[in-house]
């Protein structure tokens, strides 16, 4: 982008200063998975047998993810929020203790079995698990979470997801971070002779689109449940490894179902379920993130991707805010002469953030070592509760143009459960802070209430491409917030609102912010780079500490 000149004849987008918003996501302990409208949740326990080099041990493998409840004829079907969770018995834990194990590293494969009126293709699920204390006694827990292959369909009928053969890499190390000898070791499972006719995760009913193909006889809706029919036999669209024949993953969608723009190429017409391959208009290449189609577009929408990190200063560690969707209408652009003589370019502008038709974050998942040696993992969303203002201040100097940006936006912190070691803490539905997060305001009497306060300053030198933050061009964003106490937590008449208070409650939690270009999603042509070919951001940001 080029810089904005003091002579001010920039173009009409360039005018209007495009601005977005950023976010934060802070309290990795804590998880608030809201589930959007239209989604099921899948949550499995499964007896499985495992094969060490010890010996065959039983174990027990719990499947979790967010699927639709239904589809519609070549639509991408995207699970979400997927985690493999494996307990190893105790006899596994005394092998690793033999070994000088102090912690565990591990990888999971699970299998999964993709079916539809007799057709079926195999995809797998992969999964990082986050170091894992060895324990002196009881069960080892190791649970692993990925992105997964989307999926697409040119039949209708209920498109059935199985649980299958898991596939664990354990890289055990001592208590200094050394490996152990060995170093790695593979454990193979199988579902458990106890497992057969339990392997069924979901049904998600696919109904015809404007030219679908239904198989005679199959229902167009069902129930988005399990089903507790046998997995149809693979077929030789699957590979020996268990890799599905198709060639790649979807890497984005369009639309806020996630459905691409125009219907699913099908590579073999009439062969149902398969891994979707291509990608949304205008998006090859680009690296994967949510849904942010601006539904009604005016000329003055902007959208774009932020992520970035947040510190939680109690547990001393970072967490990995989720590439997010923020979409802005801009205010009018004002002249403001100063007394001072200097001239000011004022833009404030309205937004929100868009999650599968909410004003939230996707939801996420992070691992942190509480009380410095309990894995505790969470997932978490934030819920907008008021307006995102954004309000830009340009300097026009010749010939710098300098930007200061800040973002305001009232954001809750809601839990839905947290597993400390493997195990679930049954915090009930209704956990969230009392008062949203809170940031050291400038104006207070202007924007009064706990809000986050997020800056961005940068320079346009007049010819050359801008630096530091400048709002259509995005860049850092920076700030500091406390996270208030919590209210709600608990069930059964345990109140656990104390406890996550005292663990994550306090001030002082840096937030570092990246913005992407924006798209002008209004404008007749966009400019080129910046918007896919159905008006979702084109760059999605890196992260960075």
């Amino acid at each position: 982008m080029r810089g904005q000149r003091a002579a001010l004849r920039p173009s009409r987008a360039q005018t209007r200063g495009a601005a977005i918003a950023a976010l934060v996501a802070l309290a990795p302990l804590l998880p608030a998975a809201a589930v959007a409208l239209g989604s099921h949740e899948v949550d499995t326990r499964l007896p499985y047998l495992c094969t060490l080099p010890s010996g065959p041990q039983s174990a027990t493998v719990r499947i979790r993810a967010t699927v639709p409840d239904r589809a519609t004829v070549g639509e991408t079907i995207e699970p979400a929020d997927v985690s493999t969770t494996l307990e190893l018995p105790a006899a596994v834990a005394a092998e690793l203790t033999a070994l000088g194990a102090a912690t565990v590293r591990a990888e999971t494969t699970l299998a999964v079995g993709v079916g539809q009126n007799g057709a079926r293709t195999d995809v797998t699920w992969l999964g990082t698990a986050q170091p894992a204390a060895v324990p002196a006694e009881g069960p080892l827990t190791l649970t692993g979470t990925g992105d997964v292959p989307a999926l697409t369909t040119d039949t209708a009928g209920d498109l059935t997801l199985t649980a299958g053969s898991l596939a664990v890499g354990l890289a055990p190390s001592k208590a200094d971070g050394t490996p152990t000898g060995p170093a790695s070791l593979s454990v193979s499972c199988v579902p458990g002779p106890d497992a057969e006719g339990r392997t069924a995760l979901a049904a998600i009913p696919v109904t015809p689109g404007s030219a679908a193909t239904t198989a005679p006889g199959t229902p167009s809706t069902s129930p988005a449940a399990p089903s507790s029919s046998p997995p149809s036999s693979p077929s030789s669209s699957a590979t020996p490894s268990g890799r599905p024949s198709a060639p790649a993953v979807r890497e984005t969608t369009g639309g806020t179902t996630g459905a691409p723009t125009g219907p699913a190429s099908v590579t073999n017409p009439g062969k149902g379920p398969r891994v979707a391959t291509e990608n949304a208009p205008g998006t090859a290449g680009r690296p994967k993130a949510p849904p942010c189609v601006t539904e009604k577009p005016t000329s003055t929408s902007l959208s774009a991707y932020i992520t970035g990190y947040s510190n939680v200063r109690k547990l001393d560690g970072a967490s990995l805010i989720p590439v997010s969707c923020v979409q802005l209408e801009q205010g009018e652009p004002v002249i403001d002469f100063r007394p001072d003589g200097t001239l000011h370019l004022l833009q404030k502008s309205e937004g929100s953030l868009r999650y599968q038709g909410r004003k939230q974050t996707p939801p996420f998942r992070s691992t942190f070592l509480t009380f410095g040696f309990a894995p505790t993992t969470a997932t978490l969303v934030l819920e907008q509760a008021g307006p995102l203002v954004v309000e830009s201040d340009v300097l026009l100097v010749f010939p710098d143009n300098i930007a200061e940006t800040y973002i305001r936006v009232p954001l809750v912190l809601r839990v839905l459960d947290v597993e400390v070691n493997g195990t679930r803490l049954d915090v009930g539905p209704d956990c969230r802070t009392v008062t949203p997060l809170r940031s050291p305001e400038p104006q207070p009497s202007k924007y009064p209430g706990d809000h986050l306060v997020l800056l961005g300053k940068g320079q346009l030198l007049n010819g050359t491409d801008a630096t530091g933050y400048v709002l259509t061009s995005g860049g850092p964003l920076t700030g500091e917030v406390t996270v208030p106490a919590f209210k709600g937590c608990g069930t059964g008449g345990e109140n656990l609102d104390r406890l996550l208070t005292a663990s994550i409650s306090g001030p002082g939690n840096h937030i570092r912010q990246i913005q992407g270009q924006t798209c002008a999603v209004g404008v007749e042509v966009p400019t080129e780079g910046q918007c896919t070919a159905d008006r979702q951001p084109y760059v999605v940001p890196k992260p960075e500490r």
